[in-house]
Protein backbone atom coordinates (compact mmCIF):
# COMPACT_ATOMS: atom_id res chain seq x y z
CA UNK A 1 0.00 0.00 0.00
CA UNK A 2 1.07 3.02 -1.17
CA UNK A 3 1.61 6.20 0.95
CA UNK A 4 -1.15 8.19 -0.44
CA UNK A 5 -3.96 4.91 0.61
CA UNK A 6 -3.04 4.37 3.55
CA UNK A 7 -3.90 8.76 3.92
CA UNK A 8 -7.13 7.39 2.71
CA UNK A 9 -8.11 4.48 5.08
CA UNK A 10 -10.42 5.24 7.81
CA UNK A 11 -9.33 4.54 11.35
CA UNK A 12 -11.10 2.05 13.33
CA UNK A 13 -13.07 3.19 16.40
CA UNK A 14 -10.64 0.87 18.90
CA UNK A 15 -7.91 2.29 17.60
CA UNK A 16 -8.99 5.62 17.35
CA UNK A 17 -9.89 5.16 21.06
CA UNK A 18 -6.67 3.91 22.49
CA UNK A 19 -5.12 6.99 21.05
CA UNK A 20 -7.50 9.14 22.65
CA UNK A 21 -6.60 7.31 25.65
CA UNK A 22 -2.90 7.29 24.81
CA UNK A 23 -3.31 11.41 24.58
CA UNK A 24 -4.12 12.02 27.43
CA UNK A 25 -8.25 12.74 26.65
CA UNK A 26 -9.89 10.65 30.13
CA UNK A 27 -13.28 12.51 28.94
CA UNK A 28 -15.76 10.30 27.30
CA UNK A 29 -12.81 7.62 26.91
CA UNK A 30 -13.14 6.68 30.68
CA UNK A 31 -16.63 6.63 31.44
CA UNK A 32 -16.99 3.21 30.72
CA UNK A 33 -15.19 1.87 33.57
CA UNK A 34 -17.00 4.37 36.05
CA UNK A 35 -19.85 2.36 36.41
CA UNK A 36 -17.94 -1.09 37.23
CA UNK A 37 -16.23 0.78 40.17
CA UNK A 38 -19.66 1.74 41.82
CA UNK A 39 -21.32 -1.63 41.27
CA UNK A 40 -18.33 -3.18 43.38
CA UNK A 41 -18.29 -0.42 45.87
CA UNK A 42 -22.25 -0.99 46.72
CA UNK A 43 -21.60 -4.99 46.86
CA UNK A 44 -19.00 -4.43 49.26
CA UNK A 45 -20.89 -2.28 51.59
CA UNK A 46 -24.07 -4.59 51.09
CA UNK A 47 -21.94 -7.84 52.38
CA UNK A 48 -20.71 -5.74 55.19
CA UNK A 49 -24.18 -5.20 56.20
CA UNK A 50 -25.26 -8.98 56.17
CA UNK A 51 -21.81 -9.80 58.13
CA UNK A 52 -22.89 -7.56 60.29
CA UNK A 53 -26.44 -8.60 60.83
CA UNK A 54 -25.25 -11.94 61.15
CA UNK A 55 -23.05 -11.49 64.03
CA UNK A 56 -25.82 -9.25 65.83
CA UNK A 57 -27.85 -12.32 65.89
CA UNK A 58 -25.02 -14.86 67.04
CA UNK A 59 -24.40 -12.67 70.03
CA UNK A 60 -28.24 -12.41 70.71
CA UNK A 61 -28.65 -16.30 71.06
CA UNK A 62 -25.74 -16.49 72.80
CA UNK A 63 -27.13 -14.11 75.30
CA UNK A 64 -30.48 -15.47 75.05
CA UNK A 65 -28.84 -19.21 75.72
CA UNK A 66 -26.85 -17.92 78.67
CA UNK A 67 -30.26 -16.14 80.59
CA UNK A 68 -31.90 -19.58 79.73
CA UNK A 69 -29.89 -21.84 81.14
CA UNK A 70 -29.09 -19.81 84.23
CA UNK A 71 -25.61 -19.95 84.11
CA UNK A 72 -24.03 -18.22 87.13
CA UNK A 73 -20.62 -15.48 86.35
CA UNK A 74 -18.29 -15.97 89.34
CA UNK A 75 -17.54 -12.16 87.93
CA UNK A 76 -20.93 -11.08 89.65
CA UNK A 77 -19.91 -12.47 93.07
CA UNK A 78 -21.58 -15.57 92.57
CA UNK A 79 -20.24 -19.44 93.28
CA UNK A 80 -19.93 -21.98 90.69
CA UNK A 81 -22.05 -24.92 92.66
CA UNK A 82 -21.77 -28.53 92.19
CA UNK A 83 -25.33 -28.56 89.91
CA UNK A 84 -25.77 -32.18 87.91
CA UNK A 85 -24.85 -32.73 84.11
CA UNK A 86 -27.33 -33.40 81.73
CA UNK A 87 -27.24 -36.20 79.09
CA UNK A 88 -29.67 -36.42 76.29
CA UNK A 89 -31.02 -40.04 76.25
CA UNK A 90 -33.69 -39.19 73.01
CA UNK A 91 -35.73 -37.07 74.25
CA UNK A 92 -35.59 -37.70 77.91
CA UNK A 93 -33.11 -35.93 80.07
CA UNK A 94 -30.84 -37.63 82.92
CA UNK A 95 -29.29 -35.28 85.31
CA UNK A 96 -26.04 -36.92 86.29
CA UNK A 97 -23.78 -36.10 89.66
CA UNK A 98 -20.81 -36.86 90.98
CA UNK A 99 -19.84 -38.18 94.09
CA UNK A 100 -17.50 -41.00 96.32
CA UNK A 101 -18.12 -44.41 97.32
CA UNK A 102 -18.77 -44.91 101.06
CA UNK A 103 -19.38 -48.11 103.27
CA UNK A 104 -22.91 -47.66 104.92
CA UNK A 105 -21.06 -49.54 108.52
CA UNK A 106 -17.48 -48.62 108.92
CA UNK A 107 -15.17 -48.68 112.10
CA UNK A 108 -13.03 -46.03 112.79
CA UNK A 109 -9.93 -46.73 114.91
CA UNK A 110 -8.04 -44.81 116.54
CA UNK A 111 -4.57 -44.82 118.19
CA UNK A 112 -5.64 -45.25 122.24
CA UNK A 113 -5.59 -43.38 124.74
CA UNK A 114 -4.11 -44.53 127.65
CA UNK A 115 -5.00 -43.69 131.30
CA UNK A 116 -2.94 -42.26 133.91
CA UNK A 117 -0.14 -41.35 131.61
CA UNK A 118 1.44 -38.79 129.22
CA UNK A 119 2.29 -40.32 126.11
CA UNK A 120 3.03 -38.08 123.16
CA UNK A 121 3.35 -40.97 120.11
CA UNK A 122 3.32 -44.40 120.05
CA UNK A 123 5.28 -46.97 117.91
CA UNK A 124 3.55 -49.26 115.83
CA UNK A 125 5.07 -52.86 115.85
CA UNK A 126 2.38 -54.94 114.11
CA UNK A 127 0.05 -54.09 111.55
CA UNK A 128 -2.39 -55.92 109.49
CA UNK A 129 -2.15 -54.87 105.24
CA UNK A 130 -4.66 -52.33 103.64
CA UNK A 131 -6.98 -54.03 101.75
CA UNK A 132 -6.49 -57.46 103.99
CA UNK A 133 -10.33 -59.10 104.80
CA UNK A 134 -10.88 -59.59 108.58
CA UNK A 135 -13.11 -61.34 111.23
CA UNK A 136 -14.18 -59.52 113.98
CA UNK A 137 -11.51 -59.86 116.67
CA UNK A 138 -8.56 -60.08 114.64
CA UNK A 139 -5.57 -58.25 115.55
CA UNK A 140 -5.38 -55.01 113.46
CA UNK A 141 -2.60 -53.23 114.91
CA UNK A 142 -0.31 -53.66 117.91
CA UNK A 143 1.77 -50.68 119.47
CA UNK A 144 4.90 -51.47 121.51
CA UNK A 145 3.61 -51.63 125.10
CA UNK A 146 6.84 -52.59 126.91
CA UNK A 147 6.66 -49.92 129.23
CA UNK A 148 3.17 -50.59 130.05
CA UNK A 149 3.88 -53.91 130.92
CA UNK A 150 6.83 -53.32 132.90
CA UNK A 151 4.74 -50.66 134.67
CA UNK A 152 2.28 -53.47 135.32
CA UNK A 153 4.39 -55.78 136.83
CA UNK A 154 6.24 -52.79 139.18
CA UNK A 155 2.99 -52.09 140.32
CA UNK A 156 1.78 -55.27 141.06
CA UNK A 157 5.18 -56.16 142.91
CA UNK A 158 4.57 -52.72 145.34
CA UNK A 159 1.06 -53.75 145.47
CA UNK A 160 1.65 -57.42 147.06
CA UNK A 161 4.31 -55.74 149.26
CA UNK A 162 1.49 -53.35 150.48
CA UNK A 163 -1.29 -55.73 151.00
CA UNK A 164 1.28 -58.00 152.90
CA UNK A 165 2.30 -54.79 154.89
CA UNK A 166 -1.61 -54.31 155.54
CA UNK A 167 -1.80 -58.20 156.86
CA UNK A 168 1.21 -57.74 159.40
CA UNK A 169 -0.38 -54.68 160.46
CA UNK A 170 -3.73 -56.33 161.31
CA UNK A 171 -2.06 -59.05 162.40
CA UNK A 172 -0.59 -56.49 164.92
CA UNK A 173 -3.60 -55.18 165.88
CA UNK A 174 -4.96 -58.41 166.94
CA UNK A 175 -2.32 -59.54 169.23
CA UNK A 176 -2.51 -55.96 170.33
CA UNK A 177 -6.17 -56.12 171.28
CA UNK A 178 -5.89 -59.89 172.80
CA UNK A 179 -2.87 -58.18 174.86
CA UNK A 180 -5.20 -55.19 175.89
CA UNK A 181 -8.57 -57.50 176.68
CA UNK A 182 -6.24 -59.34 178.62
CA UNK A 183 -5.52 -56.72 180.69
CA UNK A 184 -8.76 -55.74 180.92
CA UNK A 185 -9.76 -59.18 182.29
CA UNK A 186 -6.95 -58.82 184.65
CA UNK A 187 -7.48 -55.71 185.98
CA UNK A 188 -11.18 -56.63 186.57
CA UNK A 189 -9.75 -59.65 188.52
CA UNK A 190 -7.45 -56.94 190.86
CA UNK A 191 -11.01 -55.13 191.31
CA UNK A 192 -12.98 -57.93 192.54
CA UNK A 193 -10.26 -59.09 194.90
CA UNK A 194 -9.70 -55.60 196.08
CA UNK A 195 -13.12 -55.51 196.66
CA UNK A 196 -13.32 -58.84 198.49
CA UNK A 197 -10.43 -56.97 200.88
CA UNK A 198 -12.72 -54.23 202.03
CA UNK A 199 -15.48 -56.74 202.97
CA UNK A 200 -12.93 -57.41 205.51
CA UNK A 201 -11.67 -53.86 206.48
CA UNK A 202 -13.84 -54.31 209.99
CA UNK A 203 -11.55 -57.25 210.96
CA UNK A 204 -8.05 -55.80 209.77
CA UNK A 205 -6.03 -53.46 211.54
CA UNK A 206 -6.15 -49.12 210.79
CA UNK A 207 -2.77 -49.79 208.67
CA UNK A 208 -4.05 -52.63 206.60
CA UNK A 209 -7.59 -51.56 205.78
CA UNK A 210 -5.85 -48.09 204.43
CA UNK A 211 -3.74 -50.24 202.30
CA UNK A 212 -6.88 -52.46 201.25
CA UNK A 213 -8.36 -49.03 200.32
CA UNK A 214 -5.82 -47.98 198.09
CA UNK A 215 -5.67 -50.73 196.50
CA UNK A 216 -9.42 -50.38 195.87
CA UNK A 217 -8.62 -47.44 194.54
CA UNK A 218 -5.57 -48.31 192.46
CA UNK A 219 -7.74 -51.30 190.63
CA UNK A 220 -10.51 -49.59 189.71
CA UNK A 221 -7.98 -46.49 187.86
CA UNK A 222 -6.32 -49.08 186.50
CA UNK A 223 -9.47 -51.05 184.72
CA UNK A 224 -10.66 -47.45 183.84
CA UNK A 225 -7.63 -46.82 182.25
CA UNK A 226 -7.42 -49.97 180.39
CA UNK A 227 -11.15 -49.40 179.13
CA UNK A 228 -10.25 -46.02 177.95
CA UNK A 229 -7.26 -46.95 175.98
CA UNK A 230 -8.64 -49.81 174.62
CA UNK A 231 -10.61 -48.04 172.32
CA UNK A 232 -8.28 -45.67 171.67
CA UNK A 233 -5.74 -48.23 170.73
CA UNK A 234 -8.20 -50.10 168.32
CA UNK A 235 -9.26 -46.84 167.07
CA UNK A 236 -5.52 -45.38 166.37
CA UNK A 237 -4.93 -49.41 165.02
CA UNK A 238 -7.88 -49.61 162.72
CA UNK A 239 -6.21 -46.11 161.03
CA UNK A 240 -3.03 -46.89 160.73
CA UNK A 241 -4.14 -50.43 159.28
CA UNK A 242 -6.26 -47.92 156.71
CA UNK A 243 -3.55 -46.07 155.85
CA UNK A 244 -1.97 -49.18 154.75
CA UNK A 245 -5.45 -50.43 152.49
CA UNK A 246 -5.35 -46.87 150.99
CA UNK A 247 -1.38 -46.46 149.92
CA UNK A 248 -1.98 -50.49 148.76
CA UNK A 249 -5.58 -49.87 147.05
CA UNK A 250 -3.95 -46.42 144.92
CA UNK A 251 -0.95 -49.13 143.77
CA UNK A 252 -3.50 -51.46 142.43
CA UNK A 253 -5.60 -48.59 140.81
CA UNK A 254 -2.03 -47.82 139.25
CA UNK A 255 -1.61 -51.85 138.34
CA UNK A 256 -5.23 -51.90 136.90
CA UNK A 257 -4.46 -48.89 134.97
CA UNK A 258 -1.10 -50.34 133.36
CA UNK A 259 -2.60 -53.46 132.53
CA UNK A 260 -5.72 -51.64 130.74
CA UNK A 261 -3.20 -49.68 128.93
CA UNK A 262 -1.04 -52.66 128.31
CA UNK A 263 -4.46 -54.39 126.88
CA UNK A 264 -5.23 -51.57 124.92
CA UNK A 265 -1.90 -51.31 122.82
CA UNK A 266 -3.42 -54.52 121.17
CA UNK A 267 -6.61 -53.18 118.73
CA UNK A 268 -8.84 -55.48 117.28
CA UNK A 269 -11.20 -55.28 114.22
CA UNK A 270 -14.60 -54.85 115.86
CA UNK A 271 -16.89 -56.21 112.63
CA UNK A 272 -16.28 -58.42 109.92
CA UNK A 273 -14.65 -56.19 106.83
CA UNK A 274 -11.96 -54.84 105.18
CA UNK A 275 -8.77 -53.00 106.51
CA UNK A 276 -8.40 -48.88 105.23
CA UNK A 277 -6.18 -46.50 105.72
CA UNK A 278 -6.11 -42.86 106.42
CA UNK A 279 -3.59 -40.54 105.37
CA UNK A 280 -2.67 -38.90 108.71
CA UNK A 281 0.44 -35.94 109.29
CA UNK A 282 3.18 -38.16 110.50
CA UNK A 283 6.58 -37.36 111.46
CA UNK A 284 6.66 -34.06 109.04
CA UNK A 285 4.64 -34.89 106.36
CA UNK A 286 0.96 -37.26 104.97
CA UNK A 287 0.76 -40.73 104.58
CA UNK A 288 -0.61 -43.70 105.60
CA UNK A 289 1.27 -45.38 108.27
CA UNK A 290 3.36 -48.24 108.10
CA UNK A 291 5.19 -50.48 110.88
CA UNK A 292 7.49 -48.57 113.00
CA UNK A 293 5.97 -45.28 112.66
CA UNK A 294 4.78 -43.29 115.50
CA UNK A 295 1.21 -42.29 116.10
CA UNK A 296 -0.41 -39.74 118.30
CA UNK A 297 -2.78 -40.80 120.98
CA UNK A 298 -6.50 -40.19 119.87
CA UNK A 299 -5.71 -39.80 115.57
CA UNK A 300 -7.83 -41.91 113.47
CA UNK A 301 -5.56 -43.55 111.20
CA UNK A 302 -7.57 -46.86 109.99
CA UNK A 303 -11.14 -47.97 109.25
CA UNK A 304 -13.01 -51.33 108.93
CA UNK A 305 -15.86 -51.14 106.02
CA UNK A 306 -17.83 -53.47 105.70
CA UNK A 307 -17.81 -53.54 101.86
CA UNK A 308 -21.38 -55.76 101.31
CA UNK A 309 -22.85 -52.27 101.79
CA UNK A 310 -22.17 -49.65 99.78
CA UNK A 311 -23.25 -46.12 99.11
CA UNK A 312 -22.46 -43.11 97.08
CA UNK A 313 -22.13 -39.65 98.73
CA UNK A 314 -22.94 -36.89 96.20
CA UNK A 315 -23.30 -33.31 96.42
CA UNK A 316 -26.45 -31.53 94.90
CA UNK A 317 -27.03 -27.91 94.00
CA UNK A 318 -30.10 -25.90 95.28
CA UNK A 319 -31.04 -25.66 91.52
CA UNK A 320 -31.58 -29.70 91.39
CA UNK A 321 -33.25 -30.42 94.49
CA UNK A 322 -36.86 -29.85 92.84
CA UNK A 323 -35.87 -32.76 90.26
CA UNK A 324 -35.56 -34.99 93.14
CA UNK A 325 -37.09 -37.52 95.68
CA UNK A 326 -36.50 -39.90 98.04
CA UNK A 327 -36.90 -43.74 96.65
CA UNK A 328 -35.78 -42.66 92.92
CA UNK A 329 -33.90 -44.89 91.02
CA UNK A 330 -30.52 -44.04 89.74
CA UNK A 331 -27.85 -46.30 88.24
CA UNK A 332 -24.36 -45.97 89.35
CA UNK A 333 -21.10 -45.57 87.45
CA UNK A 334 -17.38 -46.19 88.49
CA UNK A 335 -15.24 -44.68 86.95
CA UNK A 336 -12.12 -46.50 87.85
CA UNK A 337 -14.29 -49.24 85.62
CA UNK A 338 -16.26 -48.43 83.34
CA UNK A 339 -17.85 -51.99 82.56
CA UNK A 340 -18.63 -51.55 85.87
CA UNK A 341 -22.81 -50.81 86.71
CA UNK A 342 -25.27 -50.78 89.72
CA UNK A 343 -28.55 -49.85 90.27
CA UNK A 344 -29.52 -47.60 93.13
CA UNK A 345 -31.90 -45.25 94.94
CA UNK A 346 -32.02 -42.20 96.73
CA UNK A 347 -31.82 -42.88 100.22
CA UNK A 348 -31.56 -39.08 102.03
CA UNK A 349 -31.03 -36.01 101.65
CA UNK A 350 -29.61 -33.72 104.00
CA UNK A 351 -31.89 -30.72 105.64
CA UNK A 352 -29.36 -28.43 106.00
CA UNK A 353 -27.23 -27.28 102.97
CA UNK A 354 -23.70 -25.43 102.83
CA UNK A 355 -22.59 -22.19 101.54
CA UNK A 356 -20.68 -21.63 98.49
CA UNK A 357 -17.41 -20.92 98.33
CA UNK A 358 -17.71 -17.80 97.02
CA UNK A 359 -21.37 -16.93 97.80
CA UNK A 360 -23.84 -17.34 100.73
CA UNK A 361 -26.56 -17.18 98.58
CA UNK A 362 -26.36 -20.57 96.41
CA UNK A 363 -25.74 -23.52 99.00
CA UNK A 364 -25.26 -27.08 98.03
CA UNK A 365 -26.89 -30.70 99.86
CA UNK A 366 -25.67 -33.86 100.67
CA UNK A 367 -27.25 -36.57 99.09
CA UNK A 368 -26.89 -40.72 99.70
CA UNK A 369 -27.76 -42.93 96.76
CA UNK A 370 -27.72 -47.00 98.30
CA UNK A 371 -25.91 -49.37 95.57
CA UNK A 372 -27.81 -52.35 95.30
CA UNK A 373 -25.51 -55.43 94.52
CA UNK A 374 -21.93 -56.10 95.51
CA UNK A 375 -18.46 -56.23 93.57
CA UNK A 376 -14.98 -57.35 94.63
CA UNK A 377 -13.70 -54.21 92.82
CA UNK A 378 -16.36 -52.11 94.41
CA UNK A 379 -14.42 -50.20 97.08
CA UNK A 380 -14.59 -47.16 99.19
CA UNK A 381 -13.36 -44.01 98.01
CA UNK A 382 -14.08 -44.20 94.59
CA UNK A 383 -14.92 -41.77 92.31
CA UNK A 384 -18.45 -42.56 90.98
CA UNK A 385 -21.60 -40.98 88.47
CA UNK A 386 -25.14 -40.95 89.74
CA UNK A 387 -27.69 -40.96 86.55
CA UNK A 388 -31.20 -39.79 87.74
CA UNK A 389 -34.37 -38.88 86.17
CA UNK A 390 -35.76 -35.72 86.88
CA UNK A 391 -39.21 -36.39 89.16
CA UNK A 392 -41.23 -33.93 87.29
CA UNK A 393 -41.55 -33.74 83.88
CA UNK A 394 -41.68 -29.42 83.80
CA UNK A 395 -38.61 -29.92 85.82
CA UNK A 396 -36.75 -31.66 83.23
CA UNK A 397 -38.80 -29.33 80.32
CA UNK A 398 -37.75 -26.38 82.17
CA UNK A 399 -33.98 -27.14 82.32
CA UNK A 400 -33.90 -28.18 79.19
CA UNK A 401 -34.58 -25.01 77.58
Amino acid sequence: MTRGQAEMCPVPAEVSGQATQKDGDTGSSREPEAVPAAARRKRFHLSRLRLGAIAASAVAVMIAAHVLLGKNDPGNGQSIQPSASQVSAGSAQTLRFKGTTEAVQARSIQAPLLAGQQVGTLTITRLAHSGTRVKQGDLLVEFDRQAQLRDFIDKQAQSNDENDKVLEEQAKEAAAKAKDETEIVQAESSLRKAELEMQKVELLSRIDAEKAQEDLDEAQATLSQLKETFDLKRKAGQAAIRILEIQRDRTRETMLHAQANAALMQIRSPIDGIVVFNTIWKQGNMGEVQEGDQVRPGVAFMQVVDPTLMEVRVAVNQEDLLALRVGQKATVHLDAYPDLRFQGELQSIDPMGKNGDFSAKLRSFAASFSIEGNDPRLMPDLSAAIDVQPASDNIAVSRSK
